[in-house]
């Protein structure tokens, strides 16, 4: 598999919304993978407008600690009652 290019996680625009992140592809489009697809080891980001790949850079066990540590930042059951 031929990448066009190696682009670290951080490079990378996430929208909230719909959990995926997106950088820009020379054709105008942008290359995508959901955060669902990191969690399960996915480092290929696609264009969904031509046929080019690139490959993500990324620690896997560090984005798996840094999204439960958010999640439990976030958690309404992590929020102290008085």
């Amino acid at each position: 598999m031929a990448f066009h290019d190696e682009v670290e996680i951080e490079d990378f625009e996430f929208d909230e919304e719909s959990e995926t992140y997106y950088w820009p592809c020379p054709c105008g489009d942008r290359f995508q993978i959901t955060k669902e697809e990191l969690e399960s080891g996915e480092d290929t980001a696609r264009c969904p407008s031509c046929s080019l790949i690139v490959r993500v850079i990324y620690d896997k066990d560090a984005f798996m600690e840094k999204e439960s540590s958010l999640k439990q930042k976030t958690s309404p059951a992590m929020e102290k009652t008085t």
